[in-house]
């Protein structure tokens, strides 16, 4: 009863809370949906307004008018677009067709003579980018491209190769051919005869060749100057020629997936623990942890400290839960051939990538890839040319400390020198290696057999991959030539040995170490009666 007495009491003031709330929520719907003029808020219609429905129809009229007018902006900015659209798109053809896409030049077979006449203005105007009728700005000499010069005997070159040899016969037979052709061309330009009649003129052969210069412009073309006997012993001619290079053209689009390919590391050794142990070490941080991808077989000869080399192998396994190894022991005198290919032929997986490897090389896991990413089989070897480092204590004697080895791995003419002549550390899938024949076991020691099986590989149809990478280091350890070797043997592993050991300009420091003490000596002397 008392409940019901209060709810009657309560209702009315309800009723009028719930009126005001209508009344507030009408004024603040009718303020906010007011449109709004250009410069001022439109007012809601007013008693002193004509009517409210004249109001409402006035307000809607100028709402609508402004619609329509920036209907109006917008179709015209639509069409100011697609103007400027369709005039890019005029210049776009119009560059297009001034300079076609080298790749449609000749890809584009609808069209021959259309292309034939694109590659021919793409060559000729190679030459008029590259510095053959008027010189270009250099910023620095280390910009300029130096010629190389040579006769019908000889080059004369600044890029050496692996011979070393300033000045020699072409060796290779593509600069052969190449220089040989060129003689020929301007022999057979000097025979042209000059204008019409029947006088008679001097035949040119290649024996009136005196000289010539050769530059390459990697993004151009190669240019020639040769100069032949004139008519006179103090006049010449001259013959410029010119071969272009050609766009790029686009060969292979491809997928690579390397997530399943793994890679047997082969080390042959004996003795050498401690180099073992830095071996480890790295193979453990780069293979094991990085990589991951990897096997590891160790070919021993002999048991002196065999038992400590397994040991070291032994505790990594058990450190880093690592199981993909294998040891293998010979009891016969020490042949790297004989063990890389003892290693090799063991395998009993599926076809592998091998990687012949050596105690004292220090390979990232950037190398590993590049070792997967350039073989194929039956189709690609890689031969990498490693960085060879120079001696530690030369090269930072004036030190207060030698680095760590990771901060001593660095790329520079102080601290190394690509091994181009070296051949050992090489990746190829066991298939090829077993078609190829393997090593020559007839070769005894260290050294020999690396040349040996890279000419195999030179002779077969097989694509070489020979490049310098920045992720394989030998590192330096002392060289020792024995007492018994013949003195021609002792002065070339002397020879070797000085390479080994520092750069040109430092051995020369420690040769003239005497005459530099003596003037810093006489600078000292001199500053103290100063």
């Amino acid at each position: 009863m008392m409940l019901r007495r209060g709810f009657i009491l309560f209702l009315p003031r309800l009723v009028g809370l719930l009126v005001v709330a209508c009344c507030s929520m009408s004024i603040v719907y009718m303020l906010a949906c007011t449109p709004k003029g250009d410069n001022q808020q439109l007012a809601l219609p007013r008693v002193h307004s004509p009517t409210v429905k004249e109001g409402y129809e006035a307000v809607l009229q100028e709402r609508e008018e402004q619609h329509r007018n920036y209907i109006i902006s917008l179709k015209k900015q639509i069409a100011q677009l697609k103007a400027e659209l369709q005039g890019r798109t005029e210049q776009l053809k119009k560059m297009q067709k001034q300079y076609p896409d080298p790749l449609d030049v000749w890809l584009d077979h609808s069209n021959p003579e259309k292309a034939q006449a694109n590659l021919l203005a793409f060559l000729r105007s190679q030459v008029d980018k590259a510095e053959v009728y008027s010189g270009v700005k250099l910023s620095t000499e280390y910009a300029a491209v130096p010629f190389e010069s040579f006769t019908l005997q000889k080059v004369y070159q600044l890029e050496t190769g692996l011979t070393r040899h300033p000045e020699e016969k072409p060796v290779r037979k593509d600069k052969r051919d190449e220089l040989m052709e060129v003689i020929e061309l301007g022999v057979g330009s000097l025979n042209k005869p000059e204008g019409v009649g029947n006088a008679k003129h001097h035949v040119y052969t290649a024996s009136d060749f005196i000289e010539g210069i050769y530059r390459t412009e990697k993004n151009k073309g190669t240019l020639y100057e040769l100069t032949f006997k004139g008519d006179t012993k103090h006049q010449f001619k001259k013959i410029v020629l010119f071969r272009p290079f050609g766009p790029v053209m686009k060969v292979k689009n491809e997928n690579v997936n390397m997530a399943d390919t793994l890679i047997n590391i082969i080390v042959p050794l004996a003795k050498r623990a401690s180099k073992f142990r830095q071996f480890m070490q790295n193979f453990r941080e780069t293979g094991i942890q990085q990589d991951g991808r990897i096997h590891l077989t160790v070919v021993y000869f002999g048991k002196e400290q065999m038992n400590e080399v397994k040991s070291i192998l032994e505790n990594t396994s058990r450190s880093a839960n690592f199981k993909n190894f294998t040891f293998i022991q010979l009891n016969e005198e020490f042949s790297r051939g004989k063990g890389l290919d003892v290693g090799a032929r063991f395998w009993k997986g599926n076809n592998v990538v091998l990687f012949f490897c050596d105690v004292d090389i220090y390979f990232t896991a950037e190398f590993l890839n590049s070792c997967r990413l350039n073989t194929q089989p039956g189709k690609k070897v890689f031969y990498p040319v490693l960085f060879s480092q120079y001696n530690p204590s030369i090269i930072y004697g004036h030190h207060d400390s030698i680095p760590s080895l990771e901060q001593q791995l660095i790329i520079k003419k102080e601290t190394g020198f690509w091994r181009d002549f070296g051949f050992g550390m090489t990746c190829q899938y066991r298939s090829d290696f077993i078609n190829i024949g393997g090593f020559d076991l007839d070769i005894k020691g260290w050294g020999g057999e690396d040349v040996h099986l890279y000419r195999k590989y030179l002779h077969s149809n097989l694509i070489v991959i020979r490049t310098p990478v920045r992720g394989l280091f030998h590192l330096w350890h002392e060289k020792q030539c024995l007492d018994e070797l013949t003195p021609e043997q002792y002065k070339m592993c002397m020879q070797s040995k000085a390479m080994n050991e520092a750069s040109h300009g430092q051995l020369g420091m420690l040769v003239f170490k005497q005459e530099i003490e003596t003037h810093l000596h006489r600078q000292k002397l001199s500053s103290k009666k100063t």
